[in-house]
């Protein structure tokens, strides 16, 4: 069985309300506007900015929340008003980005303040009785003041797998992929469905091909939008290809020595690939 040990920000510990310290210590701010989250340029080095930067800088914070404690620094996300006008030493992000700016526990945190924070804005309200509902000071949840339904933070697993056939992987293409990148066949798992049958549905709906000797490989969060990527490696087993021709609009067998342009290894995808490379080419 293989195991992929990335961990997302090695030293946080999430926390409902901020501990009691001995001494003044920093803090993060993941502050967000239309899902971007906002950078600081320092000396041309962009970081995060602290709670106190953010109401200096004039942002007016619609909505902040306490996420926990990353070593001694206190974790909050924010969403700010989209009329936010700032300077040229500031500037908003895509996620995706991060791993090529912020060491990569901040960049995993981004994900998980993100989610948080999408959270708390789409549980606003009841979905059951239409009630205003609270945060619970007991876990992290929101709970209806009427009804007493509570809303718990949604996580939707899907499936990730890499098809090996001898010295060959099964790639493939979305059609939202950029020119020339291949990846990796992935899917949601559906209700009643255990994840090694996604994997199977997935795959045979896809590509059209049977594959066998399932393995987990390892699991990582994936904020777009709530997402918990679960990786395995499978041979194959018998038939041809052929793609559904609506979410994939291409797919085929690529030698180790033949890997085309794929994702980077900050995705479980991309490291399901060097996983893969480095095995045949020992």
């Amino acid at each position: 069985m293989e195991h992929d040990h990335k961990q997302q920000g090695p030293g946080f510990q999430p926390l409902l309300t901020p501990p009691e310290k001995m001494h003044a210590s920093s803090d993060y701010s993941f502050a967000f506007k239309e899902r971007k989250i906002m950078l600081i340029c320092d000396n041309n080095v962009y970081r995060l900015p602290s709670v106190n930067e953010l109401k200096e800088l004039g942002a007016e914070v619609i909505r902040e929340q306490y996420i926990g404690e990353f070593g001694d620094i206190s974790c909050f996300t924010a969403e700010i008003d989209n009329n936010f006008r700032h300077g040229e030493d500031i500037r908003f992000e895509d996620l995706r980005k991060l791993y090529d700016i912020l060491d990569e526990p901040v960049a995993s945190l981004a994900g998980r303040a993100i989610q948080l924070l999408e959270w708390d804005i789409k549980t606003g309200f009841c979905g059951r009785c239409g009630s205003k509902t609270f945060r619970s000071q007991q876990e992290k949840a929101k709970e209806c003041p009427e009804c007493g339904s509570l809303f718990f933070p949604k996580i939707s697993p899907a499936i990730i797998v890499l098809i090996e056939r001898e010295d060959e992987a099964l790639l493939a293409r979305s059609p939202g992929f950029p020119n020339g990148l291949y990846g990796l066949i992935a899917g949601f798992v559906e209700p009643g469905e255990s994840v090694e049958e996604a994997v199977v549905r997935e795959v045979l709906e896809e590509v059209g091909v049977s594959i066998k000797d399932i393995k987990y490989f390892g699991s990582q969060p994936w904020p777009y939008p709530d997402s918990l990527m679960i990786g395995f490696t499978a041979r194959y087993a018998g038939g041809e290809i052929r793609i559904d021709a609506v979410e994939i609009e291409d797919a085929r067998w690529f030698r180790c020595d033949e890997i085309p342009t794929v994702p980077g290894n900050n995705s479980i995808s991309g490291r399901l690939i060097s996983h893969f490379i480095k095995k045949h080419m020992q």
